[in-house]
């Protein structure tokens, strides 16, 4: 008797556990009974969350009151829209969104004040919040492989940005607000739409790093010549026909460079004039003496 009473209870147990809220089969397997800040690794510098690969659709709720974490990251998922409650994670230095099917990102995203580093590229936006210049402190900012053609002028607040990734959009021209970024070392806007490259790029001081690849530019601007810390130059698949008579200014420029990964001019797969493609073979050398030889003599 006491066996059968005994057995009844544990079947009323289990209907009551099938009757309860279930959680989503990832964030069962995720938590396994274990409270959401077990999931927290605390680093030298940073208290980190990983959430890779989980086949996520959504983001869990319990993610929003980890209010501690500083690094997270949610790339590689199928999230189609990040929460306003985003903005409750205002310890955040580092987000990487990458990897998903983003259309947008919430405007409560400016209210991430501490944020240096932020990865939303290979998802689907067509625009990016205003409210992102509120995040003074941003560092790195990759938005490639999206579908956006335009940033908003509030860009131009982003005084401490030092590495921007434009590349595989949709821009038919260089957004005037970059232009104000002076702090920027690494840009990158290969792969775009763009025809030509405004003479404000005199004003990125600091850049070391400037790739336009792969675009429909037809000729370099004099003012590029002036940005004497330039050590790469990735011109490469583009409609350049001649060659400004002051590149030789760009005395960081080492080599004509041939691997993607060196730093160089890379001037390849582009209609050059006679006799550039003859003398960009003798490497940067000739290149350079005969530019500045052609200026002196016209």
């Amino acid at each position: 008797m006491g066996t059968e009473h005994s057995k009844d209870e544990e079947r009323r147990g289990m209907v009551f556990l099938r009757k309860g809220p279930k959680l989503p089969a990832w964030e069962d397997a995720l938590l396994a009974g274990r409270e959401p800040k077990s999931l927290l690794k605390r680093g030298l510098r940073y208290v980190s969350l990983s959430l890779i690969m989980k086949g996520m659709t959504s983001t869990p709720d319990f993610l929003w009151g980890l209010h501690e974490v500083q690094k997270l990251n949610l790339s590689r998922n199928q999230l189609v829209v990040i929460p306003p409650s985003l903005g409750k994670l205002d310890r955040l230095v580092v987000l990487n969104l990458g990897g998903n099917c983003l259309k947008c990102l919430p405007k409560e995203i400016g209210l991430l004040r501490n944020l240096k580093v932020l990865f939303v590229n290979m998802n689907c936006l067509k625009e990016v919040p205003a409210e992102l210049s509120l995040c003074r402190k941003l560092e790195v900012l990759s938005l490639s492989h999206n579908c956006i053609s335009q940033l908003p002028l509030s860009f131009t607040d982003l005084t401490n940005l030092r590495k921007l990734n434009l590349s595989n959009n949709h821009f038919v021209q260089i957004p005037l607000c970059i232009f104000a970024l002076r702090s920027l070392d690494f840009l990158h806007l290969g792969s775009n739409k763009l025809e030509n490259i405004a003479e404000s790029i005199q004003y990125l001081v600091n850049l070391q790093i400037f790739i336009v690849e792969n675009n429909n530019i037809r000729s370099l601007p004099r003012s590029l010549c002036y940005l004497s810390t330039l050590e790469l130059l990735n011109a490469d698949y583009n409609a350049i026909q001649t060659l400004p008579d002051d590149l030789y200014l760009l005395r960081r420029l080492r080599r004509i460079a041939w691997n993607p990964m060196d730093k160089g001019l890379h001037i390849a797969h582009n209609p050059l004039s006679r006799p550039l493609p003859e003398v960009v073979e003798g490497g940067l050398d000739a290149l350079f003496n005969y530019l500045r030889d052609k200026k002196e003599h016209n």
